[in-house]
């Protein structure tokens, strides 16, 4: 594996004060062939610590602003590597899992976009073999924390919508489910390989015990881009099972999640960005 030509890049968001703290808490493997980039919003003072500062296989980045998917679209701007693997701080990566995503990319030239696997203490479930993204498997979603590029294809070329994610005002997720919806209507290479790379212990925001209005909101919106035809029967489904599990009150989650619908009409926010040329 280490005489492969390409250079994974680990593209990490943090923000606050303590991103910089939060960063080195995760222990980052140094590997041949990996690298790390760091973009680090609201930091006042800009001090890395020495650590990392010594270390050569780590770069990073400073953003003033709000704004997850702002923050991973800083990255992609700024990256280097052959491969690039989106990152929260708060992941303990696998070292043999970073290394599979450059044997998979390099035994695979076609391929532009892949999406691998994580741990948890909330498990999602995944496909059990490696499969074609261009039709989504029954109960698949995205995650960002899941997605490598090829950063010399059209992949390379994608960015996440501003107007979803954390920190967005007023669809606070879905950013990821849109991003491989942009790169399926685009017809990129999309597959799924069930390879584990990295520890995430805490919920992601789709998982979370209590959903807010932002995230409620956006995944109507990303059902609406998804299945445009269903969505007028797949929203109470999911509001009742949603409600069932106590994460909203099934009123609530129905008339938000209608709500969000709005942004994937023509003309919206979701329809915009999905029609926007790579």
């Amino acid at each position: 594996m280490d005489g492969s030509p390409l250079i994974l890049e680990v593209m990490i968001s943090t923000c606050g004060p303590d991103g910089g703290r939060k960063i080195e808490a995760m222990n980052l493997p140094r590997l041949s062939g990996v690298t790390y980039l760091v973009s680090w919003q609201v930091c006042a003072d800009k001090i890395v610590p020495e650590n990392l500062a010594r270390r050569d296989d780590v770069r990073f980045l400073f953003l003033e602003g709000r704004g997850l998917s702002r923050n991973r679209n800083n990255c992609l701007d700024h990256a280097r590597g052959d491969i690039l693997l989106v990152a929260d701080d708060d992941l303990k990566f696998y070292p043999e899992g970073l290394q599979e995503i450059r044997r998979i990319f390099t035994q695979n030239p076609s391929l532009e976009y892949a999406s691998f696997r994580y741990d948890s203490d909330y498990p999602k479930e995944y496909p059990a073999h490696a499969c074609s993204l261009a039709h989504l498997p029954k109960n698949f979603y995205q995650a960002s924390i899941e997605i490598a590029l090829r950063r010399e294809s059209r992949a390379g070329r994608l960015r996440f919508c501003e107007s979803f994610g954390l920190g967005a005002e007023k669809y606070m997720a879905g950013e990821e489910g849109l991003f491989l919806k942009k790169a399926r209507l685009n017809g990129l290479d999309c597959r799924f390989f069930p390879v584990t790379i990295a520890l995430h212990p805490a919920r992601t925001t789709g998982v979370a015990s209590r959903l807010s209005d932002g995230t409620i909101r956006a995944f109507g919106a990303c059902v609406a881009v998804e299945y445009p035809f269903s969505a007028i029967l797949r929203i109470p489904l999911v509001s009742y099972r949603n409600s069932r599990q106590g994460k909203a009150s099934f009123l609530r989650h129905l008339r938000l999640m209608f709500a969000g619908t709005l942004a994937a009409l023509p003309g919206n926010i979701a329809s915009r960005y999905l029609k926007q040329p790579l």
